[in-house]
């Protein structure tokens, strides 16, 4: 493997973190990071160690590789150490003030075309770069977990960061082989944002009176690995609740990110999924549902919800309807972007679908399935 030019800086060595700076290490790139926990400084070379071993025992990774992934890695005890980093990516606490204090001093010691990245999911990329000397050069780069096996990487500015950034990150970033996807610096960016309909609608469905495990064998009938219950099920219910309640209290409690009490009370239960060993659909049977006689139905009104949110979120700019749908397809493992997904049933279908949906929708409901620009009819 040729070697790279660039070094790339890492704050903040959890799960996050760490993982992100074994994908730069693994492509070439020498890597320093650190973590103001000094225990998680200390054991993050043994902890790559361990996961590279793994790789190595199954037969994916070469010793010579992974000798020399760790080689590449130099864990610094303070931010000083950072002043040669072409780009700072931090995986520190969700709190804007921290982040901002972060790049705040890392402006003070790196160069002036150094890029800082967020890997924020859940902020606004324009409140981090806000009070910072050079906010052009401030962007995130999101990665999914786990980062080394995840290829997707959201890459969003804010308005004011540079084309330099921009370009400088997705290079470095798709060197390191992630499928890099621009999109705006909005709530949820693309996939934590276009996914929720597939929980949302999937728990409008329990409470009129569906099963989970039927609407979870609608879905996988449609092509799905995972219903939406068993994927609130591996992220844990209250992941996904905390999840929803963000994506509400963002987008204004408009009801298209309603927060149905079908959740509430999973997570009240203590039944959180995988986690718990129960959940919606988690050991409630030793074989999986078979569809339901009405399948194609669920599954179309799932996917006309995906869709109209994917439409939202175009006609608000940033982004491409083919950059959604790959990012829907790699961030979570879905068949079909919901652009494909609308192209697959028309729209005259969808739109019908939703306009069915908003007619006898409750008054909490009210508004939630009004289509898209990008769905009505030429």
């Amino acid at each position: 493997m040729a070697a790279r030019t660039e070094t790339i800086g890492i704050v903040g060595l959890g799960t996050m973190g760490l993982g992100i700076a074994q994908v730069f290490a693994a492509a070439g790139f020498p890597v320093i990071a650190t973590d103001a926990h000094a225990p998680a400084r200390a054991n993050a070379a043994e902890r790559m160690a361990a996961t590279l071993d793994a790789r190595v025992t199954a037969g994916k990774l070469s010793p010579e590789a992974r000798d020399a992934t760790l080689a590449r890695l130099t864990l610094a005890g303070d931010l000083t150490a950072f002043a040669p980093c072409a780009l700072i990516i931090e995986a520190i606490v969700e709190k804007a003030e921290a982040k901002q204090a972060l790049f705040a001093t890392l402006e003070g010691i790196v160069g002036p075309q150094a890029v800082l990245a967020t890997n924020t999911s859940s902020l606004p990329v324009a409140t981090i770069a806000a009070g910072a000397q050079h906010p052009g050069r401030i962007l995130a780069l999101h990665f999914f977990n786990p980062p080394a096996a995840m290829k997707l990487v959201e890459l969003a500015p804010h308005g004011g960061t540079a084309p330099e950034a921009l370009a400088l990150a997705r290079r470095v970033t798709e060197a390191a082989g992630k499928t890099v996807i621009r999109c705006p610096d909005r709530p949820g960016f693309i996939v934590n944002r276009c996914a929720r309909p597939y929980y949302g609608e999937a728990l409008a469905l329990l409470e009129e009176g569906r099963t989970a495990a039927e609407i979870d064998a609608a879905m996988q009938a449609a092509g799905y690995r995972l219903g939406p219950f068993a994927l609130i099920d591996l992220i844990g219910a209250d992941i996904n609740l905390a999840a929803t309640e963000g994506m509400s209290a963002a987008m204004g409690g408009h009801p298209r990110y309603h927060v149905f009490a079908a959740l509430r009370a999973q997570v009240a239960s203590g039944n959180l999924g995988r986690k718990t060993g129960a959940g919606f659909v988690t050991a409630a049977a030793a074989a999986p549902a078979d569809p339901p006689a009405d399948a194609e139905e669920i599954a179309l009104r799932i996917e006309a919800t995906l869709a109209n949110e994917a439409g939202w979120l175009l006609a608000e700019g940033g982004t491409t309807p083919e950059g959604i749908d790959t990012a829907m397809k790699l961030g979570l493992n879905f068949p079909r972007g919901p652009f494909e997904a609308l192209a697959r049933h028309g729209k005259a279908r969808v739109l019908a679908t939703l306009a069915g949906l908003e007619a006898k929708a409750p008054p909490a409901l009210k508004s939630r399935y009004l289509p898209a620009p990008a769905l009505e009819l030429p």
